[in-house]
């Protein structure tokens, strides 16, 4: 557990990032994208390694609002409705210090499932 405590949470005027402080100096510029992809949710995690889901389509996703929960996590909602994770401090600041990582393991997996961050689009009827 981290000894650290954000000092800022700033969502960005378009919605598509999370400004993280903490008070031992370290700060991170997490986007929406990455939060939603990476939500600590059983939805996403799955209950084991093996169930963690890859989830595509979410390149345009914002945050619609954040909701404080006790004193060590917020609750992110998405406008995707996706609202089931507890970001802890200790997994946001995780995400920061391993941010590059993350993406570029999001990115292959997508590649390996033929999967693509562009949202589908609903087909035309004819």
């Amino acid at each position: 557990m981290t000894s650290a405590w954000p000092n800022e949470l700033r969502v960005s005027k378009d919605r598509r990032s999370l400004r993280i402080a903490f008070d031992n100096g370290e700060s991170y510029e997490l986007s929406a994208e990455l939060l939603r992809v990476a939500s600590p949710s059983a939805e996403v995690q799955g209950h084991s390694p093996e169930q963690r889901v890859t989830v595509p389509g979410k390149m345009n996703v914002e945050i619609v609002k954040m909701e404080p929960v006790g004193n060590y996590a917020v609750r992110i909602v998405f406008d995707d409705m996706h609202d089931t994770g507890l970001f802890s401090w200790d997994y946001l600041m995780d995400l920061g210090r391993n941010r590059d990582a993350r993406w570029q393991t999001y990115l292959d997996e997508l590649r390996k499932k033929g999967l693509s961050r562009e949202p589908v689009s609903p087909r035309r009827a004819h």
